[in-house]
């Protein structure tokens, strides 16, 4: 199978979801450059932590503009998976892809440190690999983490099972501690931990394998969401 790992100009976690993938996971991982036009021939689509253009105006507000987003957003309308790691979420929102804002941090500060995480909906592309309401720990490091909707946008959130993970400990002041949403559709996850740096035991933790399991095993058609 064959991942698009998206390098945008300062991209800094592309090479770490390609290692995962590829190290792990014995797949076919490839960086695509942001000019990249046709996503056609890959199974899924991952947008990368780091600082596209430097975030100088907002975390992904310029990224959204990049030519490759024109064929992630077809992909995503045609059914493909597509997954949003911390700057890669603050594009997808920024993009539309995903409803919300990300933020300042409510202390202002950069954070880097490990969060608590529940599993709050196990019925996704992304997360069918955890148990139901599954406690587990993944990195977190953003300045710009801090998840913000409107009182209608939660409301519908909750209504369609959209929240995927939430913090266990609200480390940087998200709206109903969330962590990790998905597109009314189900295809597209934007999350600020960072799996691909919890795959392997020498990382310290192994807990983000099951976003990429849920990933291969839905592509793999062995677990049909519901």
């Amino acid at each position: 199978m064959k991942f698009a790992v998206v390098q945008f100009p300062g991209s800094n976690c592309d090479q770490d979801l390609v290692a995962a993938l590829r190290d792990v996971f014995q797949q076919q991982a490839v960086l695509v450059d942001y000019r990249t036009v046709d996503l056609t021939d890959y199974a899924a689509v991952l947008l990368p932590g780091g600082f596209s253009y430097g975030d100088y105006l907002r975390g992904g507000a310029i990224a959204r503009f990049a030519p490759i987003m024109t064929a992630v957003r077809e992909f995503a309308a045609a059914g493909g998976l597509v997954i949003g790691i911390c700057n890669g979420f603050q594009i997808l929102t920024e993009a539309g892809l995903l409803p919300g804002v990300l933020q300042q941090n409510h202390s202002a500060n950069f954070i880097c440190q490990p969060a608590a995480l529940t599993v709050v909906n196990n019925q996704t592309s992304f997360t069918n690999a955890y148990q139901p309401q599954q406690p587990i720990t993944l990195p977190i490091a953003h300045g710009e983490g801090n998840y913000y909707c409107d009182a209608a946008t939660l409301a519908a959130l909750k209504a369609h099972q959209q929240i995927v993970f939430t913090y266990q400990d609200n480390p940087n002041g998200s709206v109903a501690d969330i962590a990790g949403i998905t597109n009314r559709a189900g295809n597209v996850l934007g999350m600020m931990p960072h799996p691909e740096r919890a795959v392997e035991a020498l990382l310290g933790s192994e807990d983000g394998r099951g976003v990429f399991q849920s990933m291969l095993q839905t592509l793999t058609k062995k677990v049909v969401p519901a």
